[in-house]
């Protein structure tokens, strides 16, 4: 008889233990999960505005590649804040133009962040020749996420 009752209890404790998890194994669980997620969110999170910032430097790379191009051909760097438009449509001052510089789609591409590139000639930083720069993120200039040409040997 005290054998059955002693298999009786272990099956009544095995029983309980059988039901499923305790609420403190499910919030360590939680903790657990949370704590990895933490790590691993924020290393995912910004590599949309990495991969932006990157377009956005070689775009402006393209660009000096075409605008010396423009400048071996007639001498000069275009002109004014729609100097841009001279690498797609001869200028009537450029006589020895042999564009287009760039691709023709479209026209002068915007920035990954959908706004104009901002192109001066003479340049502010480059008086000798031009600025080429995108406002970034939050496309106000002059703060720290500006993508420029006088940055990109930084």
């Amino acid at each position: 008889m005290k054998i059955e009752n002693q298999n009786r209890r272990n099956e009544i404790q095995n029983r309980r233990h059988a039901r499923g998890f305790t609420l403190i194994e499910l919030m360590l669980v939680l903790v657990i999960l949370g704590v990895l997620a933490a790590i691993v969110v924020p290393k995912f999170a910004g590599t949309g505005e990495r991969a932006k910032q990157t377009a956005a430097r070689t775009q402006i790379g393209a660009f000096s590649t075409a605008l010396s191009a423009f400048e071996v051909d007639n001498g000069y760097y275009p002109r004014g804040k729609d100097g841009l438009f001279a690498l797609i449509q001869k200028p009537n001052d450029a006589q020895n133009w042999h564009g287009p510089y760039l691709e023709e789609k479209g026209g002068i591409p915007n920035d990954p962040w959908g706004r104009p590139y901002l192109y001066e000639c003479p340049g502010k930083h480059n008086t000798s020749s031009y600025d080429i720069m995108s406002a970034g993120f939050d496309g106000k200039e002059g703060t720290e996420d500006d993508i420029t040409n006088w940055q990109l040997g930084k």
